[in-house]
């Protein structure tokens, strides 16, 4: 007989209503008679206690209905106390009810307080004694079941081993004869705990708790460690992100391990107030010593904490900390804590890391796509996806929202109940004005900025320079900005910029934050903003000349305002207006419906007086538009100029260009820079690509702070300044690409000491190329692709440079060309010679030189087999061959990370210099000639495997060579038909062949795609390994080629998951069903008693209709894994590190448990890229 005591008692939580939302406090779980006096003295002392409470003694009687009830009550509740006693296991009810508990616990923030009553937590934990003897009587039942029954049973039986050892591992009370002499005792320390612990205000964390288990994994997994190192950690990331929500779930679900905890929340606003840090101090000894303390100070404050806290193990949550100052105040040093003790901090500022030497940090990332509408919809539809006519206007909710959980749930809050009118409008009305909610929320990272310097120079980027290049942005605003590089720094810091791949990163929403201060500058007057960076604001504000002298930053785009539908409704003064003109992006406008005005046309043309009030114009991209007028009085602080297709040949003599530092004129329709001499001495970067009509460039020697130059798909120009040379000393990016009627490059080029990239792909006219390239030692990146040319060995020798006789660069074969020597620079990172009509034999025998090269790209080239120089090549990372069609053999390649061979179709073997070396990272899509990749794989007859089978008396081989089976390669994306063949890769085998069962051999079996079973005891035979037969069909209406399956075999007892995706898999016929056989070596790792949990998922097509296991011994294995010994000579599962990964998919990983639930298994995209990526065999135990 069981007793289910459910307490409940009302909670409040204030809200605008002042409505009650819980009614259930508290849940006790125990075995009646087991538990003897402990639950009925806990249920009476609560009583008294005043807590209201929920109690039945018949649940045989009840049944079902009690059940369900307690189950409702168990989700309706805040925490739960369970006592475990000894008969405890001998309880069905009491496992489920704990695994309900603990699913509670993992989704919901559910404390969970256990008290193991006379019996010890490590039996718990490991079954032992009389939980032992529990579950034995369990096994015998699953094996008295029938097929169905013991899926079933085993199911259960896995989930209430791991509920177990998870309660055993989550601290709680332990009571035993020798620590109470009267129960009496024992229930004033539970009635301590609940009111300590359980009952403390942790009903605050968030009520939709999405994808916070991988968030939170890993802080749990290093709060549970017991180690007494690192000690801290930092939560960081923007606002709105969670790191509150995340600390608080950590918090809520652990603080019962330690022997005081404190949740200091909010502590950047409660510092600021009078006495805050008092107050916070106070707080916090409260907490730890429940007791109140009188503190006149701070520095009397940090003496008592000091005290306080250095003989207790306790947990500590700084939510909200700006500065060092605070940590100091609050906390003192770290070191004055207790060994296993534990503190967090949330933070917006990453700098504090580095002053108190916090070396864990855990960044919270934005939420997934999938995650992100999941929690949106709860919030605007009370359910995990949105009603269907909604489903559009949601997925737009959340791609405004950009993974920020405060938004997801301010405009889903905002949103429910509302009809799709409001929706749409509601919409329209974020692309403007964002949500004061979220801006509120936002701002405190803005405000947290020391200075107007940083502030600026964050509303600079969140208004023209998002996603732009770091180095580019620093150019353009260091004039403005003198400390550009460290503002930026400090925005970093702050969690208000990323940078990725040298770009500047800022949230979407903290993008919008930006604008909507600048916009509240004057909500209604944008003329009187600082920056309009939106092209309506700018086109209104042109239109009408509402222009001052406040404005600092302006962007108009005519094109944008063409395409724009809105612009053909009324105007200010209620006219109708159609664009004109277009080709010759002239601004301007003739009245509906029929008749054009000459006298419209010149009242609406933009002049450039318009520009002549706003003296501190500093920032002007103005693209596809056409100014009259003069320019002399044009603002003279321009530092930056964007003008994407400039209408003239030529800059006029009069624009004052003097002040600027980036002049960028993409897409223009110049002819030459401009008339004349001009001087511009602040031009850092100068960009006219795409300028069609480009025939010669300025003379350098008037941009003697040039630094970069690009001439980008300037196909007319055929004069290169020779002045080139006078930038010797500042130039360091040249790209002149596709500027197919350039012949020749001035010699004075070469002295260009400090150039680190120079492009001339595509310069396809070029007769020759100076002869002293080499001189160039500052040169990185050199990229000459889609120059033809047919190299000879070099007649003369300087040291130990390359020299190389380009004897074609022809587009006209019948051409007759000078010959011209050209030698490449030993510092070169980076060479590029795609479509250059190279064979091997037009390589230099020594490469040796280029000591520093790491990355080469030869596709598109007549290259049969890997050039002998390459060989020498010490640091290549990266080599490209793609659609090198008549490429037949890779022999002894270096060790590079990353190969690219794809569209090589004549391609057949690929092998390494070192033995067991394979590239981590390789394309060999479409290679259908490829069944080898050395150390990847490799696909050949039975040979040996089928002997070894046949000698085993396994009947079913005998007709294996009769068979043909097709294959799809996942690797190469190729189809192929012939005899059954093995494949071998990551230290397994596998093996397709049709069939429609599980052979009778196989010890072990089950329909559909899960088995779990327990490894037996066998004193004769070591089991080393298993075999793993699955029987599939296709629906080939929804197969997609390329779909992954995956074997997944999870072994309980010692927390480690494999995951394999073969390589290849086998196409059945028609509807016919084939058999996929795996054959595993785990060395030592399989012991008797290791329950072992097999799946094989499968994405979309695949039907997994039956599994079967076979066990193999010592001797077996050995048989099957030394027929074959050169392939076989590999790295297994556990030992060593495979590392094997087709673009973007690992292979193999052996994965750790690190304490998520793993009751079932569906990797996600998201969950498949947090793993570590190993290929082969990934480790994260």
């Amino acid at each position: 007989m069981l007793t289910r005591i459910t307490v409940l008692k009302l909670y409040y939580v204030e809200t605008e209503n002042s409505e009650i939302i819980g009614s259930h406090g508290l849940s006790v779980c125990s075995k009646k008679r087991d538990g003897g006096p402990g639950a009925f003295i806990i249920f009476q002392a609560l009583v008294g206690a005043g807590w209201r409470t929920f109690k039945d003694d018949n649940e045989i009687e009840r049944g079902e209905n009690i059940k369900t009830e307690l189950e409702n009550a168990i989700i309706n509740s805040r925490s739960s106390i369970i006592i475990i006693s000894k008969k405890y296991a001998t309880s069905t009810w009491c496992l489920d009810e704990l695994v309900k508990i603990l699913e509670h616990k993992r989704t919901k923030g559910h404390a969970v307080l256990p008290v193991f009553y006379h019996v010890d937590p490590s039996e718990v934990r490991d079954q032992k004694k009389s939980f032992a003897e529990a579950f034995a009587s369990y096994e015998r039942q699953i094996k008295a079941e029938s097929d169905e029954g013991k899926r079933e049973w085993m199911d259960k039986v896995r989930k209430w081993r791991a509920a177990l050892g998870e309660v055993a591992d989550s601290g709680g009370v332990l009571v035993n004869n020798q620590e109470y002499r009267k129960e009496s005792e024992f229930i004033e320390e539970i009635l301590q705990l609940i009111e300590d612990k359980l009952n403390r205000t942790i009903s605050s964390v968030a009520p939709y708790l999405v994808g916070i288990s991988s968030r939170v994994k890993n802080i749990i997994s290093w709060l549970q460690d017991g180690s007494h190192d690192d000690n801290v950690i930092a939560i960081c990331g923007m606002s709105g992100i969670g790191k509150t929500t995340v600390a608080k779930y950590v918090f809520t679900t652990n603080f019962t391990r330690f022997e005081g905890s404190s949740f200091l929340a909010n502590i950047q606003d409660i510092s600021q107030q009078p006495d805050g840090l008092i107050r916070l101090q106070k707080q916090l000894l409260y907490d730890l010593t429940g007791k109140k303390s009188k503190i006149q100070d701070t520095d009397e404050g940090i003496i008592k904490m000091r005290d306080a806290i250095c003989f207790k193990r306790v947990l500590v949550i700084l939510d909200d900390i700006d500065q060092q100052e605070q940590i100091l105040a609050i906390i003192g040093m770290k070191n004055w804590f207790c060994p296993g003790s534990k503190i967090i901090i949330t933070t917006k500022n990453s700098c504090l890391l580095k002053v108190q030497e916090i070396q864990k940090v855990h960044k919270v990332r934005e939420m997934g796509n999938d995650e992100s509408l999941e929690l949106f919809s709860w919030h605007s539809f009370g359910e995990d996806h949105p009603a269907d006519d909604y489903m559009e206007l949601s997925k737009r909710v959340v791609k405004h929202c950009g993974g920020l959980p405060l938004a997801l749930q301010v405009l889903g809050s905002s949103l429910r109940g509302k009809n799709i009118d409001v929706w749409k409008s509601a919409l329209d009305k974020l692309e403007t004005i964002p949500a004061s909610q979220i801006i509120k929320k936002l701002k405190f990272g803005y405000d947290s900025l020391k200075d107007d310097h940083d502030k600026n120079l964050f509303l600079d980027i969140a208004c023209f320079f998002a996603r732009k290049d770091k180095d580019y942005v620093i150019v353009v605003l260091e004039e403005s900005y003198i400390y550009t590089r460290v503002g930026i720094q400090n925005l970093i810091d702050r969690f208000l910029l990323m940078i990725e791949g040298n770009m500047l990163i800022m949230h979407q929403m903290l993008r919008d934050m930006g604008r909507e201060i600048v916009r509240q500058e004057s909500s209604k007057k944008p003329g009187r903003r600082t920056r309009l960076w939106h092209y309506k604001d700018s086109f209104n504000v042109l239109r009408e000349n509402m222009g001052s002298e406040t404005i600092e930053g302006l962007f108009f785009d005519m094109n944008m305002v063409k395409e724009d539908e809105s612009f053909m409704g009324s105007s200010s003064s209620g006219r109708k207006w159609l664009f004109t003109d277009v080709k010759s992006y002239r601004f301007s406008f003739s009245r509906h419906p029929n008749k054009f005005s000459s006298k419209s046309l010149n009242e609406l043309e933009l002049g450039t007086n318009l520009f002549t009030v706003m003296n501190k114009l500093r920032l002007l991209q103005i693209n596809y538009t056409n100014l009259n007028g003069a320019y002399k009085d044009f603002p003279k602080n321009l530092r930056w100029l964007y003008w994407r297709g400039f209408p003239l040949k030529c800059v006029p003599n009069d624009f004052p260009l003097e002040s600027l530092s980036v002049l960028d004129m993409r897409n223009s329709c110049l002819e030459r820079l401009w008339e004349g001499r001009r001087v511009l001495p602040l031009v850092k970067i100068l960009n006219l690509s795409h300028s069609h009509s480009l025939f010669s460039t300025p003379d350098f020697s008037e941009l003697p702070m040039l630094e970069k130059l690009v001439l980008k798909e300037c196909v007319n120009l055929i004069e290169f300044h020779e002045s080139i040379g006078t930038l010797e000393a500042r130039l360091i990016f040249l790209n002149i690409k596709n500027c197919k009627r350039l012949q020749k490059l001035p010699r004075e080029i070469c002295k260009l000491k400090v150039l680190k990239t120079f492009i001339i792909s595509g310069c396809s006219n070029l007769v020759e190329l100076p002869r002293d390239l080499w001189r160039m030692q500052s040169l990185e990146v050199f990229l000459a692709n889609e120059i033809p040319m047919s190299q000879l060995p070099s007649k003369r020798k300087q040291n130990s440079i390359w020299h190389a006789l380009i004897r074609y660069w022809v587009p006209n074969p019948k051409r007759v060309l000078e010959l011209s020597w050209v030698s490449l620079p030993k510092s070169l990172v980076k060479l590029s010679l795609s479509e250059c009509n190279l064979s091997e034999v037009a390589f230099p025998r020594d490469f040796s030189n280029l000591m520093l090269l790491q990355n080469l790209d030869l596709s598109k080239n007549p290259i049969s087999c890997l050039p002998d120089c390459i060989r020498t090549l010490g640091r290549i990372n990266n080599l490209e061959l793609r659609s090198c069609t008549m490429l037949k053999f890779l022999i002894d390649l270096p060790r590079i990370h990353r190969l690219g061979v794809g569209d090589c179709t004549s391609l057949e073997r690929v092998t390494y210099l070192s033995v067991g070396y394979r590239a981590i990272v390789y394309d060999i899509s479409v290679c259908k000639e490829l069944p080898d990749m050395e150390g990847n794989f490799k696909l050949e007859s039975m040979g040996g495997i089928e002997k070894t089978m046949k000698s085993l008396e396994l009947s079913m081989w005998d007709s294996v060579g009769s068979f043909e089976v097709k294959l799809y390669n996942n690797s190469t994306h190729t189809e192929s038909r012939g005899p059954v063949k093995v494949l071998f890769e990551s230290g397994m085998i596998s093996i397709y062949l049709p069939g429609s069962m599980v052979p009778d051999w196989f010890c072990y079996k089950s329909a559909g795609s899960t088995l779990s079973f327990t490894v037996p005891s066998s004193p004769d035979l070591k089991i080393q390994g298993l075999t793993v037969c699955s029987v599939y069909t296709i629906d080939w209406k929804v197969l997609i080629k390329g779909a992954e399956f995956y074997l997944i075999i999870h072994n309980e007892q010692k927390n480690v998951k494999l995951i394999y995706s073969p390589t290849c898999y086998g196409l059945p016929e028609g509807q016919n069903e084939m058999l996929w056989f795996t054959h595993w070596k785990f060395l030592s790792q399989l012991d008797a008693g290791d329950t072992l949990n097999v799946t094989v998922f499968t994405m979309v097509g695949f039907i997994i209709k039956e599994i079967g296991i076979h066990l193999m011994h010592d001797e077996l294995v050995d048989m099957i894994f030394n027929s074959n010994s050169q392939e076989m000579q590999r790295d297994y599962p556990y030992q060593g590190v495979m590392s094997v990964k087709r673009q973007g998919l690992v292979d193999l990983y052996c994965y750790g448990y690190m304490g998520v639930d793993w009751t079932t298994f569906c990797p996600t995209y998201h969950e498949i890229h947090e793993w570590e990526f190993f290929g082969g065999v990934g480790c994260k135990i």
